[in-house]
């Protein structure tokens, strides 16, 4: 579908279509990072300075050969994969924005090849259920037709089979060959989603709540740590809790990212930080 020639993803699609071309992963170029990303809603695409940098830091990359997201909003046991089949319907799933978000698609090619690595990647663990009718939530298609706009390159879901952190750090673990691949695996979240707790000013971007910056720089130093049991004991260690999650699976996704580093304990820095909307988008890579 077309936006409105003033609409700022108009804007951002003329950047991008202008750029030099993306050079694709190859072997010699090594493991790709692995992200966690603060995703956004479809207001995402009206915020030209984060769309920017989600489209650098994407370029800053070598073009993966495939990517394998978790986002928060897929939390389904036992583990499940989103469909294979080429140009699937994304998942509309949000309310009360402008229409033009209900007819935006990102039609990704057939990613037949990929379940199958993602399979092999999992082993013969749990065993893995195949949505075959799921497109991809708005955790992953949103941030993606950002920094993949051409939307050439096979993408699968993969779903948040629980909230706790170990096992998430071994299940991110085991997708770790996968980046030996050039398969880019994310974690989508948001550091800090207290959604219920926001006032007005914070929403016009005019003030950040305590409770958002206390998690967020508490977030921040025990990654610049490579603190991984601080990180993982969250909810009874960080300021701000429960407020800046009041459910937590906005938080998780990280350990998926954290699991599918070469050395989860290494120390992070971020790639994006600041505040939308009093809300953290404090995003990372890990090697």
């Amino acid at each position: 579908m077309t936006q409105p020639p003033t609409h700022p993803f108009t804007g951002h699609l003329a950047r991008a279509a202008a750029a030099p071309p993306h050079a694709a992963w190859r072997p010699e170029d090594g493991a790709l990072p692995a992200l966690y990303l603060s995703h956004g809603a479809p207001p995402l695409f009206e915020d030209t300075d984060w769309m920017t940098q989600l489209f650098t830091w994407a370029r800053s990359m070598p073009r993966p050969t495939a990517v394998l997201i978790v986002s928060a909003h897929w939390e389904a046991a036992p583990l499940s994969l989103s469909s294979t089949d080429p140009h699937v319907t994304p998942v509309y799933d949000f309310g009360g924005f402008d229409p033009m978000y209900y007819r935006m698609r990102y039609d990704t090619p057939d990613a037949t090849e990929l379940g199958a690595r993602v399979l092999g990647a999992l082993g013969g663990g749990d065993p893995v259920h195949q949505q075959q009718s799921r497109g991809l939530d708005h955790g992953a298609w949103v941030p993606l037709k950002v920094m993949y706009p051409e939307a050439d390159i096979p993408v699968l879901q993969l779903s948040l089979p629980t909230s706790d952190p170990d096992r998430l750090l071994r299940l991110g673990a085991r997708l770790r060959a996968l980046r030996d691949e050039g398969v880019l695996v994310v974690g989508s979240g948001f550091t800090t989603h207290g959604l219920p707790f926001l006032g007005r000013s914070d929403v016009l971007g005019q003030t950040v709540p305590g409770w958002s910056t206390e998690f967020d720089a508490w977030a921040a130093e025990a990654l610049a740590r490579g603190d991984v049991d601080a990180l993982a004991d969250y909810r009874h260690r960080a300021p701000g809790m429960p407020y800046a999650h009041p459910t937590v699976e906005h938080f998780v996704p990280l350990f998926v990212t954290l699991g599918a580093a070469t050395v989860a304990e290494a120390p992070r820095e971020p790639t994006i930080d600041g505040f939308w909307m009093g809300l953290s988008k404090r995003s990372l890579a890990v090697a």
